[in-house]
């Protein structure tokens, strides 16, 4: 049986990345597609690793750390290894991401007041009657 390819287009339909996106992953060594000529075409596997490339860069994981995973699916302990390195990198970037978010509602909490002391402002400057009052 022969295996499927998909050239550089459907590659970019399926994933809806762009054909400078998929080149570029290339030249990082993240993907390995096969040369006809000037044709690219992607294998099963470059399927299955640009599956992954694009959630890890969701959760904010650097192309270096991507690389280092991927590389690990050829140790032959049945991904072990692969698994446990990519559940260590997970934790530290939910740690990153939780530290970020807090970050994030502290500032929009502190800009909520703010605003409000503004508005206040603005309020009494607008009605100086009912200020008084």
């Amino acid at each position: 049986m022969t295996e499927k390819f998909l050239t550089i287009r459907e590659m970019c339909d399926v994933f809806d990345v762009t054909a400078r996106t998929l080149r570029f992953y290339e030249s990082k060594e993240l993907l390995f597609p096969v040369r006809q000529g000037q044709k690219r075409l992607f294998t099963k596997r470059d399927r299955a690793r640009l599956k992954l490339i694009l959630r890890a860069k969701r959760f904010g994981f650097s192309l270096e750390q991507v690389r280092q995973l991927l590389d690990l699916y050829h140790i032959d302990d049945q991904q072990q290894t692969q698994i446990r390195k990519t559940y260590e990198v997970a934790c530290e970037r939910l740690a990153d991401m939780q530290r970020q978010r807090d970050e994030l509602d502290a500032a929009i909490s502190d800009l909520q007041e703010q605003m409000n002391w503004a508005e206040k402002i603005m309020q009494a400057d607008e009605n100086p009657k009912q200020a008084a009052e």
